[in-house]
């Protein structure tokens, strides 16, 4: 059995937190994600466009909204066509975030992330994060 992809997805996800998350390495995008990319789980109620260019303005914000955006991976499931990662998001709100304004309040919160993977990019994306967790420890000091 070849399990080639088990290195290989997991690069690719370490790069996508890691590098695009954590970094802001923003045009990596292009190169890991398909050109046809669907983020059903953005954390709104507008549907982005799809593709990178749909997510670009989403870590951009969290990245602006969150200065020390930091992404740590907890636990990974890897198959093929799909990664599963437990993820921990820490960050403190310095800048303004979808109408919240900066409190410099930290957050540490739980995501489950699943991306869907076809010939070595990140095809589809869905993502459960514990926010009301988020949100209490925004609104709370």
């Amino acid at each position: 059995m070849n399990t080639d992809f088990l290195e290989e997805n997991q690069k690719l996800i370490e790069t996508y937190f890691y590098r695009v998350w954590n970094n802001g390495e923003l045009d990596l995008l292009d190169t890991i994600m398909d050109e046809n990319y669907l983020n059903h789980s953005p954390g709104g109620s507008v549907t982005p466009p799809p593709g990178p260019e749909g997510l670009k303005p989403i870590v951009a914000a969290m990245r602006k909204g969150f200065p020390d955006l930091h992404y740590s991976i907890e636990d990974l499931v890897i198959t093929k066509d799909r990664i599963v990662a437990r993820v921990v998001m820490t960050g403190t709100l310095l800048g303004e975030l979808w109408g919240m304004q900066p409190n410099g309040r930290r957050i540490e919160v739980n995501q489950i992330n699943i991306e869907y993977i076809a010939d070595g990019k990140i095809t589809a994306h869905w993502r459960l994060t514990d926010e009301l967790k988020m949100m209490q420890q925004l609104q709370n000091a």
